[in-house]
């Protein structure tokens, strides 16, 4: 571990992307490649690895109170030390520096490192504190500072799971692609670094009940500019864009048993959220992987149906237990538009008209029969237990354009039906996962939103005395992804409930204290709506919003994916 230290601050030392790639890369074909795996998942900030379902359930309240008790620490000497550093590892590791009685620990290995993380998370409760108070105070100071970086998520070295991915590919001199296409279908840089250094990523297979990233469509300002993109309109499919969240189900026999599995597009599992959905899905024939949209739906006698605003669905999400009288509430539908994989056919390679095809082959085929028997204790209450409405399972209806009038009516008709507006895709498109591309474009409401991330919370006046309620967002620069740039900043948008929630999260992910201004981790995503772009040197990105507005709190994104400056300067350049 003492090695992984010393590396992970000299790739932090440097700015040059090949220089970070060549430490870690040389650092990890110098181990043997058992510990070459756990140092791979280890440099991606994460304890496990993507596709393990093991967590740590260890938050920074609890690690700010043992790095007191093992440096020997008083509150007001680690307030001191986070001012100077922000971050909880780093003061910890100068924390342990100064103390005159926290001992010479002799340091662990990564392989004794992996045993204790699984060990913390098999344990409970109040059981954990003292497994990580051993853990740090047998770290020497350089390693407990990784520990908790680890723990926290974020190594912040200025090395994403991207340059792991090269670093490995260097090591072992393997095709980047080939080591990107193996730990995107595996989900663990682990058993990536294994194949890799056996010469046999080719040997990867998708892992049912591991999310793979969703493929991504690049936003378009109106029909003319979609038109242009597609000069032959023939080759295009067009759908209606959903005001949902995108969602991933995995279908297929898992220990003996035929399960369903849901995720979002940050790849956690939601199938809790949407119970429902379960008996829809288990009813396809077949090993699957779907890709498509979980919307809030308003069931029509005779005319089968449409989409809720997001506002309706919003009241679900989040909740790990969703009561029966909520789901009849706010009915769902999982409107199905791509099929990713069948029967351990993995399609990512074949152009989306054959998986269009095979999607119908899916739905035209007929159902399983779902047994919903009541449990038998509750068989004798005299009242009827009542039953959990059906979730609408729906093959997502496509239309076709010849011209930029029909794109236009397509588009007045998606609106008209409550729907964002328009999706349009190349029939001849693979799928890429986590891509945006020219082969899927977006084509949305006239009025402009951008996805950010909050860096910045204040204190509110009035009625919101005592919670944070303005936010200071960003965009990620051009060409530096981990760059950030203000953009502007708002208040008005959220409920109380989400800014009460906001509140506490903030809190629990401050970096720096200003008074009644708090920058924080940038990690809560945003859509902002907004009149117009202004040139303005307030904010170092030369940009300021108009009059912005918080249209919703994007719990289904993460800041990899909010927009660039670039698309601010696009929106700059066509509205003068």
């Amino acid at each position: 571990m003492r090695r992984f230290a010393e590396t992970a601050d000299a790739i932090h030392a440097t700015s040059k992307k090949s220089e970070k790639v060549a430490l870690a890369a040389g650092y990890l074909r110098s181990l043997p490649v058992s510990e070459a795996s756990l140092a791979a998942i280890f440099f991606s900030g994460r304890p496990f690895a993507a596709a393990e379902e093991a967590t740590l359930q260890v938050g920074a309240t609890l690690l700010w109170q043992l790095a007191g008790e093992v440096a020997g620490a008083s509150d007001q000497q680690l307030r001191r030390l986070y001012r100077k550093y922000g971050d909880l590892g780093d003061v910890l590791e100068a924390a342990l520096s100064e103390s005159t009685s926290a001992g010479n620990s002799r340091g662990i290995s990564l392989t004794h490192l992996a045993a204790a993380f699984h060990e913390l998370a098999a344990a409970r409760g109040a059981a954990k504190a003292p497994l990580v108070e051993r853990l740090l105070r047998q770290a020497a100071p350089a390693e407990a500072r990784y520990i908790v970086k680890i723990i926290l998520g974020d190594l912040r070295i200025g090395f994403r799971e991207s340059l792991v991915e090269e670093a490995i590919a260097r090591a072992w001199q393997q095709p980047l692609a080939q080591v990107q296409r193996a730990n995107m279908l595996l989900g663990d840089l682990g058993a990536t670094v294994a194949l890799a250094a056996d010469g046999r990523l080719e040997k990867a297979r998708l892992r049912l009940f591991h999310p793979i990233g969703f493929m991504l469509a690049n936003p378009v300002a109106n029909a003319e500019e979609a038109a242009a993109a597609f000069p032959d309109l023939s080759l295009v499919t067009i759908e209606d864009k959903y005001d949902g969240i995108r969602a991933q189900a995995h279908i297929g026999m898992r220990d003996g048993v035929r399960e369903v599995r849901i995720y979002s597009r940050t790849r956690d599992e939601i199938t809790e959220s949407f119970p429902e959905l379960v008996p829809a899905l288990l009813a396809l024939s077949g090993e699957l992987v779907l890709d498509g949209e979980i919307v809030a739906w308003q069931r029509r006698h005779g005319e089968g149906g449409c989409a809720l605003p997001f506002s309706t669905l919003q009241q679900r999400l989040g909740r790990k237990k969703i009561s029966i009288d909520l789901q009849r509430g706010v009915p769902i539908a999982y409107l199905v538009f791509d099929l990713i994989c069948v029967n351990g056919e993995l399609l990512l390679d074949r152009p989306l008209r054959d998986r269009s095809q095979g999607l119908d082959a899916v739905f035209s085929s007929p159902r399983i029969a779902v047994a919903t028997a009541r449990p038998a204790e509750q068989l004798p209450l005299l009242s009827p237990v009542p039953e959990p409405p059906a979730a609408t399972l729906l093959r997502a209806s496509s239309a076709k354009a010849a011209t930029v009038a029909d794109l236009h009516q397509l588009f007045d008709q998606a609106r008209e039906r409550g729907n964002e507006g328009l999706m349009l895709k190349d029939l001849e498109s693979p799928y890429t996962p986590g891509r945006r591309g020219g082969a899927w474009l977006k084509l949305k409401r006239e009025l402009a939103t951008l996805d950010v991330v909050v860096t910045a919370a204040e204190y509110g006046h009035g009625k919101r005395i005592g919670v944070l309620s303005d936010y200071t967002f960003a965009v990620r620069d051009d060409h530096d992804p981990e760059r950030l740039l203000d953009i502007g900043k708002a208040y008005s948008g959220l409920t109380d409930a989400e800014i009460a929630e906001l509140t506490e999260f903030f809190l629990a992910h401050t970096l720096v204290e200003e008074g009644f201004r708090l920058q924080v981790e940038p990690l809560v995503v945003l859509e902002v709506a907004f009149n117009n772009v202004m040139k303005s040197d307030r904010y170092p990105s030369g940009f300021a919003l108009r009059f912005p507005r918080i249209a919703r709190w994007r719990k289904d994104k993460v800041a990899a994916e909010i927009d660039t400056l670039a698309v601010l300067r696009e929106i700059y350049r066509r509205q003068r």
